[in-house]
C-alpha cells in the first residue's frame, strides 16, 4: 500500500526558530501577515517578541488576539472580519492548538468563503492563504497537521475538519516559547501528545513512516513528562517535549487518531474540558478496551514508553501499559469528569448524544477494536468517577 505523507513545506526546529519569521515569509513570497493569537499570548509579550524580526525588516503586520480556548464559529467569524479589514496575504498562528486551529479555519474561509460546517469531515478542504504556525505549547502538534477542530455555535458539535488546505505552509518550532507553560498545561498537552502518538501507531491507517515517528514521540513523552511538570525551567526536557509534540502531530496527521480522540471531542464541546485533559480522562480505559484488537502493537507502545521490557510477552507488556497509563494519570493529577466538576445529571443525560457524535467523527472506525454506540456509552460511564 502506498502511503500519502503531508508535511509543512518549511520547518525550522530548535531554540530561536521563531525569530526567523521574516526570512520564512520571504521564502514563501508573502509580505503582510495577520497574527492569530489569544489575549494571554498578546499580554505576555509573545507577539512583540516574535514580530521583532518583522519590524527589523520593515514588514507591516496586523494582530487578531481574540482566539478562545476551543475555537467556535463565532470566534472564527471575528477573526475573519479582522482579515477582511486589512490587506493581508498570510496568517501567522502564534499560541497553542486553539490559536493554530483558528488560523487554519480563517485561512481557508478567507480564500474560499462559506461556513466551517461546509468543510466538516469528510468534506474536502482546499488550500487557503499561507499559514505559518508558531506553537507556544508542547502538545497539540497542530503545526504539522492537516486538521482543525471548530465548535459549531448553533449545534454545539465539535466539528472535525481534515484536508491538505489545513496543513501549515511553515512551522517554526521553538521550545523556548514553552518555558513559561504552567504545570496543568504542561501535563495536559503532554498527554495529548502521548495520545496522538499511541493512536497513530495502533490506528488501522498506520504506515511505516508514521510508526517510526510515533514510537519516538511516545517514548520521549512517557520518559520526560513528569520531569517537565516538576522542572519547568529544564531546557533539555522542554526541547524533548516540544520535538515529541511535533512528531506526534506528524504521526497522527498522516495516520489517524482513534477512539480516544473520537470520545474526547464531545466531552470538550459539551462541558468545556480542555482537550488534552479530556483525552487524559479517557486514555487508560479506552486503551484497555482496545487492547485485544492489537495486542502486539500496544505491546510495542508499552516497551517504547518504558513500561515493560523486551523480554516481556505481548500480553504482559499490554497489561503493564494499562498500569503505566493509570499511574501517569495519577502522578499528573488528571481529574475524572466528576472531580473536574461536571454535573452528574448533565453528564449521564448526554451519553447517547456524545456517543453519536463520537461515532460520527469517524475516528472510532480506525480503532483496533471498533466500538458500537453502546460500547462508547459504557466507556463514558466507566471514566465518570
Amino acid at each position: 500500500m502506498t502511503a500519502s505523507i503531508y508535511l509543512p513545506q518549511i520547518m525550522r526546529v530548535g531554540a530561536a526558530a521563531s525569530r526567523q519569521l521574516a526570512e520564512v515569509l520571504d521564502e514563501l513570497q508573502v509580505s503582510k501577515p495577520l497574527f492569530i493569537t489569544d489575549p494571554f499570548i498578546l499580554q505576555s509579550g509573545y507577539v512583540e517578541r516574535v514580530s521583532q524580526s518583522l519590524e527589523d525588516a520593515g514588514i507591516d503586520f496586523g494582530v487578531f488576539s481574540d482566539c478562545v480556548p476551543d475555537p467556535t464559529t463565532d470566534s472564527i467569524a471575528a477573526g475573519l472580519a479582522k482579515w477582511r479589514a486589512g490587506d493581508y496575504d498570510c496568517v501567522v498562528a502564534l499560541g497553542g492548538g486553539s490559536s493554530i486551529d483558528s488560523a487554519k479555519a480563517i485561512a481557508v474561509l478567507a480564500q474560499h468563503g462559506g461556513q466551517m460546517r461546509d468543510y466538516k469531515a469528510p468534506n474536502p478542504v482546499p488550500r487557503g492563504v499561507p499559514i505559518i504556525a508558531i506553537p507556544t505549547t508542547a502538545g497539540t502538534g497542530s503545526e504539522a497537521t492537516r486538521v482543525t477542530i471548530v465548535t459549531d455555535c448553533e449545534t454545539q458539535e465539535k466539528m472535525l475538519c481534515m484536508g491538505i488546505g489545513l496543513m501549515p505552509s511553515a512551522a517554526l518550532v521553538d521550545f523556548e516559547l514553552t518555558m513559561t507553560m504552567p504545570y496543568r498545561l504542561t501535563a495536559d498537552t503532554g498527554i495529548d501528545t502521548l495520545c496522538h502518538a499511541m493512536e497513530a501507531y495502533v490506528s488501522k491507517k498506520a504506515t511505516a513512516f508514521t510508526d517510526t515517528i510515533a514510537l519516538a514521540s511516545m517514548s520521549a513523552v512517557a520518559r520526560n513528562l513528569r520531569t517537565a511538570c516538576k522542572e519547568p525551567d529544564n531546557r533539555e526536557i522542554r526541547e524533548l517535549m516540544m520535538l515529541a509534540a511535533t512528531q506526534g502531530g506528524m504521526a497522527f496527521s498522516n495516520s489517524s487518531v482513534t477512539l480516544i480522540h473520537g470520545m474526547s471531542r464531545p466531552i470538550g464541546a459539551f462541558f468545556h474540558v480542555p482537550h488534552g485533559m479530556s483525552n487524559a480522562m479517557l486514555m487508560p480505559a479506552v486503551t484497555e478496551f482496545s487492547l485485544p484488537g492489537a495486542t502486539q502493537r500496544y505491546a510495542d507502545c508499552s516497551r517504547a514508553m518504558g513500561f515493560s521490557q523486551v523480554i516481556d510477552s505481548d500480553q504482559t507488556a499490554g497489561k503493564l501499559l494499562i498500569d503505566g497509563l493509570y499511574a501517569l494519570n495519577h502522578d499528573l493529577d488528571v481529574p475524572s469528569p466528576k472531580v473536574f466538576g461536571i454535573a452528574e445529571d448533565d453528564y449521564f443525560s448526554g451519553l447517547e448524544t456524545m456517543a453519536e457524535q463520537a461515532l460520527a467523527s469517524g475516528s472510532p472506525n480506525n480503532n483496533p477494536k471498533v466500538p458500537d454506540a453502546k460500547d462508547i456509552e459504557t466507556l463514558y460511564q466507566s471514566v465518570w468517577a
